[in-house]
């Protein structure tokens, strides 16, 4: 990893536009030196055109217009193959949301700048939070994760969270094109493809706060999803078989 390794973050977006201008702000002010991808799923509330603007005043902020809605997995697969195109060393993923505090991005990069292949943003290690979550979602969470852990016989604690920090190296030898999972499965999906290549997985706690504006993305569709995936990777693993 060089000295001062070339940072990429990617945002997709969905109708996020009472979100988009203060959390790309937050970014920024956090990682002056990053460059920002915006990856718009040709939202029809204006969030694409609100990203052509924000990218017009800063060069570091490029916006990707993808022509449909294809899910979460889909267009953080395409950010992917584009900062692997382009040479970056570290690949963020951080929810459009404000869920996410991008005030944590320059412990999460240290720790893949010093080894790590993965660096996630943990609500459920020591010194993770929640905030303005009921009490039902919180333990709907932890189940899954704790299902999680044991289907697939991971350690991490907080595997679905979408915040995280990659080493492009490892991004750059997976078979991207074997990545299907749509929403939030997906990143127990990279979380798992990692594990089992040996790959180093670090958490760091962040305090994880509710959105403010806009309507989650969350759905029944996407929680039986990740069940359903999660459980069928569990059973491959019991039997040696390869996950697929």
């Amino acid at each position: 990893m060089p000295a001062a390794a070339r940072v990429i973050v990617l945002l997709p977006t969905y109708d996020e536009i009472a979100n988009l201008e203060w959390i790309a702000g937050r970014i920024r002010s956090a990682l002056p030196d990053a460059d920002l991808l915006i990856l718009d799923d040709d939202s029809p509330d204006g969030t694409g055109e609100l990203a052509d603007r924000i990218a017009a005043r800063d060069e570091h902020v490029r916006v990707v217009h993808r022509t449909v809605k294809a899910g979460l997995g889909a267009a953080y697969v395409d950010g992917f193959r584009r900062a692997i195109a382009d040479g970056y060393d570290v690949i963020v993923e951080i929810d459009a949301d404000g869920s996410h505090p991008p005030e944590s991005l320059p412990a999460m990069i240290a720790e893949v700048e010093g080894g790590a292949a993965l660096a996630i943003g943990s609500r459920w290690v020591p010194g993770g939070s929640i905030v303005g979550w009921p009490k039902r979602r919180e333990l709907l969470s932890r189940a899954g994760n704790l299902y999680t852990r044991i289907a697939l016989g991971i350690r991490v604690q907080d595997a679905t969270a979408g915040f995280r920090a990659y080493a492009s190296r490892v991004i750059a030898a997976m078979d991207l094109d074997s990545i299907d999972s749509k929403g939030y499965c997906f990143q127990v999906d990279m979380t798992y493809r990692l594990a089992r290549a040996g790959e180093r997985i670090v958490e760091v706690p962040i305090e994880f706060r509710e959105r403010e504006h806009g309507v989650s993305k969350m759905s029944g569709a996407i929680v039986v999803e990740a069940m359903r995936r999660v459980t069928r990777w569990g059973l491959q693993r019991l039997v040696g078989a390869e996950p697929r």
